[in-house]
């Protein structure tokens, strides 16, 4: 059973980079363009507007790209930054915790962005297919470390 798990790994890394990108790139369409809900419950951010503006371009950005699996270190990276931001700046002043202060989704978002740059884009990303770029398979990994026996 394990080892069927660990086939599958990859796979179910890339499912997980490919919902949580969407969900993110969704906040930020509905806070840019007033689509889907809006931008707290309705219309949108004004253009320029600190740090909400700025904040959904980020989301928008960084989500559509991380959904993609197109530099998924740097857009998480960044993408897990401006969670932070919002959760330190703006959320955590209301209350201590998230359940408290309506944080939920900036460290949720934090820290699944967060994990997105250690990990990579697993299976199903588009820097696979371009060559890997920065994204290696774990078995190339481990071939360049261990020394080849003869």
């Amino acid at each position: 059973m394990t080892g069927r798990l660990d086939n599958a790994q990859p796979y179910a890394l890339g499912l997980f980079r490919i919902v949580v990108g969407g969900l993110f790139a969704c906040h930020g369409a509905a806070s840019l363009f007033g689509v889907l809900g809006g931008a707290m419950g309705g219309g949108s951010v004004p253009a320029g507007a600190w740090p909400g503006w700025f904040a959904a371009v980020i989301q928008l950005a960084g989500g559509g790209l991380v959904a993609l699996g197109l530099g998924t270190r740097a857009a998480a990276f960044i993408s897990s930054g401006s969670m932070a931001y919002a959760y330190f700046v703006v959320h955590q002043p209301e209350a201590l915790w998230p359940l408290q202060n309506g944080g939920e989704s900036s460290a949720m978002f934090c820290w699944a962005m967060l994990l997105l740059v250690f990990t990579g884009s697993g299976a199903l990303g588009v820097d696979r297919l371009l060559g890997g770029g920065a994204e290696r398979t774990e078995t190339s990994a481990t071939a360049e470390r261990e020394p080849a026996t003869v």
